[in-house]
């Protein structure tokens, strides 16, 4: 049984954390007003681009969409892939509303299929592929919390498969889509959002975020991997949560709305860093591997733990469980 000490003390930490994190950001960053302006000069470069985005369909996925859609102002493709397909449409619906009457040459699609299972997100992958063989950005935040312990019905433990495991398959299936953008000279960049900067060691999932994006820039270059921190960010995450802890913690959540901000916020906040990385440059020693905080900024190598054995034995690893051919 979950005791009130355990949730307040979680309740303290986070209050603590989302305080610290307001301050620093406060003092260095821009509103999120003024990150969309910019993030509308970026997009206006873009073509007709191509963007997937895995748990787009609620949270910070559904502000990254809505954002995106926004910067392109309707002329790109974009797939939404999750398990609510209803909640999908209502976002499709609400963009082409946003768009209004104006000609628009992009398209939007649905794709289902659980992040937790690899089975699953590797026929996801090759269906998106088959229609979109190039894609200009791969967004990544589907998430889950108090799921630990938890096996999926491939034995894996369902957070670790969500935030680490699936991930990984997605952008390694879809890099043949990823190259052909980069050939076409065009942009291609991926975000995994999860925990950048926030480890606990090199054993967590936040840490192999890291050494994968930083293997997956090694082995694709011209192409940018970015692994960010979204902060405080006001979702249904906690509430949809397995955990009685965290909705506990969802209902005195309010209190912390100050320290906060809201998905579209988040939204453009993501995307200014997301537009803003480059294939040729990066947080550290590896060129196209980003670390992006909370307000779109470079995290630099705060809080990184890992090393180039780590990441090689990471990669194998990673490969033997997917049951991937190392490429």
């Amino acid at each position: 049984m979950f005791s009130l000490r355990r949730v307040v003390a979680i309740l303290i930490a986070l209050l603590i954390a989302l305080i610290l994190s307001n301050r620093r950001a406060s003092r260095s960053f821009p509103m999120a007003s003024q990150a969309a302006a910019k993030n509308l000069a970026s997009a206006a470069k873009l073509s007709n681009p191509t963007a997937v985005f895995v748990g787009g369909t609620s949270g910070i996925g559904q502000g990254m969409v809505e954002a995106f859609n926004r910067h392109t102002k309707g002329n790109s493709n974009i797939v939404l892939v999750g398990r609510n397909r209803e909640a999908a449409e209502s976002i499709i619906s609400k963009m082409r509303a946003a768009n209004g009457n104006s000609s628009t040459t992009g398209s939007y699609e649905f794709v289902h299929c659980d992040v937790s299972l690899i089975s699953d997100v590797k026929r996801s992958a090759a269906d998106i592929f088959s229609r979109h063989p190039k894609i200009n950005f791969l967004v990544i935040t589907a998430g889950v919390l108090g799921a630990a312990q938890t096996a999926t019905a491939e034995g894996l433990d369902k957070e670790t498969s969500v935030h680490y495991y699936g991930r990984w398959s997605f952008i390694h299936e879809l890099l043949p889509a990823l190259r052909a953008a980069r050939d076409a000279k065009q942009d291609s960049k991926v975000l995994s959002v999860f925990s950048a900067g926030r480890g606990g060691g090199p054993y967590d999932a936040a840490a192999w975020n890291d050494l994968m994006c930083e293997e997956f820039a090694l082995r694709n270059p011209g192409i940018a991997f970015g692994h960010a921190f979204p902060g405080g960010v006001r979702t249904n995450l906690l509430k949809a949560s397995d955990s009685l802890v965290l909705h506990a913690i969802n209902v005195i959540l309010p209190l912390l709305r100050p320290f906060t901000v809201s998905q579209d916020e988040c939204g453009e906040y993501l995307w200014s860093g997301l537009y803003r990385s480059t294939a040729d440059k990066g947080s550290g020693s590896v060129p196209g591997a980003w670390r992006i905080g909370s307000k779109g900024e470079d995290l630099g190598m705060a809080r990184y733990f890992g090393s180039p054995e780590q990441r090689r034995k990471l990669w194998e690893s990673t490969a033997r469980t997917t049951k991937t051919e190392d490429p």
